[in-house]
């Protein structure tokens, strides 16, 4: 049982001490402790004043320096795929932000060396996400590593990150940046551990698809020295130091094993009485779509698009988005294919779309609400959609995220329509899970994205480490959100899918099938996972597990209770 309340971390040092988290990605790792570089030492104002003469050359060591960070950060992105690419173009895209810049640069005119300058404005946006809270929290993390990155080449340090280890290690950090966590060989580190984030931060979720064993919020880590030994347990959320090691190997290899079993998984996604459950992919782009289909995944019940635009000042052209969208329809022929439009805004800005100066990013411009400003950049997309859908022969199925009202889905599913391809919408706002049975007047589908409707449902930030029991996807909660989604889907005779994180968790998926789910979309790294559970459990056991969750009052019980269930099944 996972326990993600403790107020106080067991004393590290006398004997084997069992550190509790929350869990994210199930596995097991057991190694050598390694710890991100040091920090990069940051230079403070003594006085110096840079001659008049000279400033306009500081702006351009500025203007470098940004350049080689944003190029490297680039060329990582291009060789990645799925979240990992959309994370590092977005960090190569805030290091040459424009505002960034212009907060440099008038400093700098002012007199401050470049180094001096870099620190102060970007502690000034620091300060402004702060300010803000909610998902702007991940952008503090952001600013935070380009900050150290332009630094860094600024004043001749070695570049920040995480050390290659020479032995397969596990990594333990007070936090990530999603950059760093995006280029991690899971060959080197093997198990992932913080001492803060959520089961939905962008760490979290880069985890999962490197399939990383991985527990977040962690109590007590940071009295954990590097070169310690610890197990971390993916599944029940806990870093044990110094644990016995005969203990230790026997579960690396039961992980193992468990492992190399689904190795057998070819699909398709059905319960063991013959249920149907299309267990789909979450993916980006046409590389991260080949993935998902050699590893068996039915379809894409997830196509992000927010790719493409990351990092650019302006929006790519209908015939650019077209040969994206191509690639992922074409790597799943004849298959279901659910394509998400822009989802931008929040911890995903854009130049040419989002309202600079927002009091409450969160609860602001995002998402579909983006179209009110400028209803062409939907158009334009939709109009790419159907392109590539006339390339390849394909019937997309086409949602629109952040939907709240009716009038908001029957408006989106009429231009859907208009094109020729399926329309649906998301269920991340609770007044969408309450209105359910009236969207599928207008829609053909709808899709729960977990992450955000805990996160609303809740009112708790999905990223504060503090808050993370509340974001926890197993919270009561949302569960019954999701069972009010499910069976307003069921009444229409229309599919209801999960997309969010909570997919990807093997024994959840059991509960959302019993809930009345139709279809999964997870991490390629989960799908065979997810899809060899369902087939060890008919129907009548997922629909016991999920009715003993809901009975229950918090998540550490709800988990409790759907094994106890599915065992008895």
């Amino acid at each position: 049982m996972t326990t993600t309340s403790s107020t106080a971390a067991p004393s590290v040092g006398t004997g084997p001490a069992v550190l509790p988290g929350t869990p994210v990605v199930p596995g097991v790792a057991y190694g050598p402790v390694i710890r991100p570089s040091g920090a990069v030492r940051l230079p403070e104002d003594d006085g110096t004043v840079v001659p008049e003469e000279a400033r306009a050359g500081e702006k351009q060591r500025f203007v470098a320096a940004a350049d080689v960070v944003a190029d490297r950060l680039g060329r990582r992105a291009a060789g990645a795929t799925g979240v990992s690419a959309e994370v590092l173009a977005t960090t190569a895209g805030l290091a040459r932000d424009r505002g960034l810049l212009s907060a440099v640069e008038q400093r700098i005119d002012g007199g401050t060396l470049a180094a001096v300058a870099t620190v102060q404005a970007a502690q000034q946006f620091v300060d402004l996400f702060t300010g803000l809270g909610g998902l702007m929290a991940e952008r503090v993390t952001d600013v935070r590593d380009v900050r150290d990155r332009i630094v860094a080449e600024l004043t001749g340090q070695g570049e920040p990150g995480v050390p290659s280890p020479v032995v397969p290690s596990v990594l333990l950090a007070d936090d990530l940046a999603p950059a760093d966590t995006a280029g991690l060989d899971p060959a080197r580190v093997t198990g992932l551990a913080t001492r803060l984030g959520g089961t939905t931060s962008h760490t979290a979720i880069i985890a999962r698809q490197l399939g990383l064993p991985c527990v977040v919020a962690v109590h007590g880590l940071d009295d954990v020295p590097s070169g310690a030994t610890v197990l971390l347990d993916g599944d029940r959320g806990t870093v044990t130091v110094d644990p016995d090691p005969e203990d230790a190997r026997a579960r690396v290899t039961a992980a193992r094993l468990a492992a190399e079993s689904l190795a057998g998984y070819r699909g398709p996604g059905r319960t063991r009485d013959g249920v149907v459950v299309k267990v789909l992919a979450n993916v980006q782009d046409g590389a991260g779509a080949r993935a998902a289909a050699a590893a068996h995944a039915e379809g894409v019940g997830l196509l992000r698009t927010e790719l493409a635009f990351l990092g650019r000042a302006e929006e790519p052209s209908v015939d650019e988005q077209a040969r994206g969208y191509a690639e992922v329809f074409a790597a799943f022929e004849g298959r279901r294919v659910v394509l998400r439009t822009l989802d931008a805004g929040s911890d995903k800005p854009l130049a040419f779309a989002t309202p600079p100066d927002e009091a409450n990013p969160a609860l602001g411009v995002r998402g579909l609400r983006i179209a009110r400003r400028d209803p062409g950049l939907l158009e334009r997309q939709l109009d790419a959609v159907a392109e590539a859908a006339r390339l390849t022969g394909s019937q997309p199925w086409v949602m629109a995220p952040m939907v709240a009202t009716v009038g908001e889905a029957a408006d989106f599913a009429r231009q859907v329509r208009d094109r020729g391809l399926v329309p649906g919408v998301m269920i991340e706002v609770p007044s969408a899970a309450l209105l359910a049975d009236r969207l599928l007047r207008h829609v053909d589908f709808l899709s729960i994205g977990t992450n955000d409707l805990s996160q609303y449902a809740l009112a708790a930030d999905r990223l504060s480490a503090d808050l993370a029991d509340l974001t926890d996807p197993w919270q009561p909660a949302l569960l019954a959100l999701v069972q009010l989604t499910a069976a307003a889907g069921e009444r229409a005779g229309k599919p209801v899918g999960v997309c969010g994180e909570a997919a990807a968790d093997p024994l959840l998926a059991c509960v959302l099938v019993g809930l009345g789910i139709t279809s999964l979309s997870c991490a390629t790294s989960s799908v065979a996972g997810v899809g060899a559970r369902l087939a060890g459990v008919d129907l009548a056991a997922c629909r016991a597990a999920a009715e003993a969750a809901l009975a229950t009052d918090d998540p550490q019980a709800a988990r409790a209770a759907a094994r106890t269930a599915l065992a008895a099944g």
